[in-house]
């Protein structure tokens, strides 16, 4: 029996019809992703899923008792309790009492003689009630939530990042157990490992989820069905998102080869009923009859959104070098985010920044631009450079201005390269329709802004392109374009970002952000970092340095040439050239048996890799979760088995090739 359904729904805002007749069918332990266009009406349909807002016509049936939990696309930034209580409070009556248990808690351990007697008694009042509730499995159910999204209870919500306030009602939707949980742009916000855990806590949830991403890797390892939202109707598309993206251009081209058709044939009799005084007298009036039939379709039919038209003006070369950071440091206070960088940007390189959030990303390219001063160190830019920075926060939107005058700035015009356009036919191509450019940038959607922020920047040469997490809310589509765009960029290329597809397809290598200030340079993109980052720094300490400290005089190394692309890291393949190792290892040399199984490492590896393959192929794959609870159990238990091995024999790879 299906949990959630939605017969011949429909809902508009305004004169925008969102849903027109809509169907969609939820089945238990299905994972659908809702993909769609910006202001599609995706949010909206999770809503509707959720019980919070009812169509304006059709039907929502739920099965009794279903449990839904729904996580908004925007996070609350004004809660006044902990995080503890406000994840507790997923629960109602029992997490009420469980935070309240949890506040008493601390307070005793700081209170005085006084306040011992009143606290105790209050704790053994909230005990006996918790006891009665069966509770006390639930409380380890949210400390384990809060603990595998690192959340620390106690402090206020209020008081937190955009990124933590998410995380936060993400484990509020979570720790409730739900039989359907909706997830609105769930990696918003969130850094790549925040990310990585989500989707281990995701594949390992035993109820049905429908989620809504701009996040193309966790769409692929996540997904079991894609439903798509366009022009007001659902269509599903069973299996994994690869899958989709073939059958939906299959369904674009039939769509256009059908208006083709009816246009062409709608046209010929347009030319008969215009005929001359003879042909009027002697037409036939059950053709009249039919071309108004035809008339009144074509009135209806509703036009996709179109793409957007992605152009870029790279003017003039730069020099050679890009910047040069010679032993870099930057900080606040005692507490340094950059420490002893030393790096050189040289034209055409493109270089991802990756690391957790408040680790130093933006910091870091402000440094690079030479907006931030080093501490000790000295950046040096090169000549010519046109930069281009989107940044994260929008700051270059004036949210009081229209969006043609954000883009124009008061005049009718903008020059792309040596051609002049009006503004309006430009603010077209990036899907903005003349009713909308005079509307204040204030009114406008994330994806929008995101949009509208592009269109500004491209008006102007730029052979430096620098990029501070771009594609949040925008749509796999635009995406897709960006990425083709930046393909063919001839120009220099510094990305900030959380989604790893993106990173993938733009950069050529990753800065990435490895603790205590220190960021290490890998040759390739997301999955090649993946594969090359060092095992954690417990694990490897005796090994690097007996006495836990790194070397001063450690100072990295160019792993690149230029910005040609370099060939990923794989088992037997160029291992020493992958990466800028800040980290001094043993010299002592390989005995026999060391050589080896060095020689071995590559076979042993590649078979692990394998091994780990078929598991995820297996986790993903639609009917996994249809399996007994053990066997899930054990396939879960068996894949981090096979990860942990995977990190182990890349170490001991490291380990052994260096001393080689």
């Amino acid at each position: 029996m299906s949990l959630i359904s939605v017969d011949d729904a429909s809902i508009a805002f305004g004169h925008v019809s969102l849903l027109d007749h809509a169907n969609f069918v939820l089945d238990p332990r299905e994972r659908v992703c809702l993909v769609g266009r910006n202001g599609a009406g995706k949010s909206t349909l999770l809503r509707i899923l959720a019980g919070e807002i009812a169509p304006d016509d059709g039907a929502v049936r739920r099965r009794d008792g279903v449990r839904v939990a729904l996580l908004a696309q925007d996070a609350p930034d004004d809660l006044p309790a902990t995080i503890y209580e406000t994840v507790a409070a997923g629960l109602p009556e029992l997490g009420a009492a469980l935070a309240r248990y949890h506040t008493a808690s601390i307070a005793l351990a700081h209170a005085g003689e006084r306040e011992r007697d009143g606290l105790t008694r209050t704790l053994a009042e909230l005990q006996q009630r918790i006891d009665t509730l069966g509770g006390w499995n639930v409380s380890q159910r949210v400390a384990t939530v809060l603990d595998r999204l690192a959340l620390p209870p106690d402090v206020l919500v209020s008081e937190c990042s955009g990124g933590t306030r998410r995380r936060v009602m993400l484990a509020r939707a979570l720790v409730a157990e739900p039989e359907v949980l909706l997830l609105d742009e769930p990696t918003n916000h969130l850094d790549i490992d925040t990310i990585g855990a989500l989707e281990d806590m995701l594949v390992a949830f035993a109820g049905s989820c429908v989620f809504v991403t701009h996040d193309r890797a966790l769409t692929r390892r996540l997904a079991t069905r894609i439903v798509e939202l366009d022009r007001g109707r659902l269509a599903s598309y069973p299996g994994d998102y690869d899958t989709y993206v073939r059958r939906k251009e299959q369904a674009l081209d039939a769509e256009a080869r059908a208006h083709a058709q009816f246009d062409k044939f709608l046209a010929e009799e347009e030319v008969w009923i215009r005929k001359g005084i003879e042909a009027r007298r002697t037409r036939n009036e059950g053709r009249v009859r039919r071309l108004e039939a035809l008339r009144a379709e074509r009135s209806q039919r509703v036009e996709g959104q179109g793409a957007v038209k992605l152009d870029l003006d790279t003017g003039r070369r730069s020099g050679a070098i890009v910047a040069d950071l010679q032993h870099v440091t930057f900080g606040y206070g005692n507490d340094p985010i950059v420490r002893d960088l030393s790096i050189t940007v040289r034209r055409g390189d493109r270089i991802g920044i990756i690391g957790p959030n408040g680790s130093g990303k933006t910091t870091l390219l402000k440094l690079m631009l030479e907006q931030l001063v080093p501490q000790s160190g000295r950046v040096t830019l090169g000549t010519g450079l046109a930069v281009a920075y989107f940044d994260q926060q929008r700051a270059q939107l004036d949210a009081d201005k229209s969006v043609r005058d954000n883009v124009a700035e008061s005049t009718d015009f903008v020059v792309i390269g040596d051609k002049k356009r009006h503004v309006i036919g430009y603010l077209g191509d990036f899907l903005f329709p003349p009713a909308r450019a005079n509307s204040k940038v204030a009114s406008l959607s994330g994806g929008e802004r995101n949009r509208l922020l592009l269109a500004k920047l491209f008006t102007r040469p730029a052979n430096l392109l620098v990029f501070d997490e771009p594609t949040n809310d925008l749509d796999a589509e635009t995406l897709d374009l960006l990425e083709e765009l930046l393909a063919d960029f001839p120009g220099t290329i510094l990305l900030v970002s959380h989604d790893r597809d993106f990173i993938d397809h733009v950069v050529t290598s990753v800065l990435a952000f490895e603790g205590d200030g220190q960021f290490r340079e890998y040759v390739g993109g997301y999955r090649d970092w993946i594969r090359q980052r060092p095992a954690p720094r417990t694990a490897r300490t005796a090994t690097q340095n007996p006495k836990g400290s790194e070397s001063p005089d450690a100072a990295p190394h160019s792993a690149r040439s230029g910005g040609a692309q370099v060939e990923p890291a794989r088992p037997g393949v160029g291992r020493a050239e992958h990466g800028r190792n800040t980290t001094p290892r043993s010299k002592k040399k390989l005995s026999y048996n060391e050589q080896r199984e060095l020689e071995s490492m590559p076979d042993t590896i590649g078979v692990l890799e394998a091994q780990q393959s078929e598991l995820q192929a297996l986790i993903a794959s639609r009917d996994f979760y249809k399996r007994d609870k053990s066997a899930i159990a054990a396939t879960l238990e068996e894949l981090d088995a096979v990860n942990a091995q995977v990190a182990t024999a890349y170490a001991r790879w490291d380990e052994l090739d260096a001393r080689a």
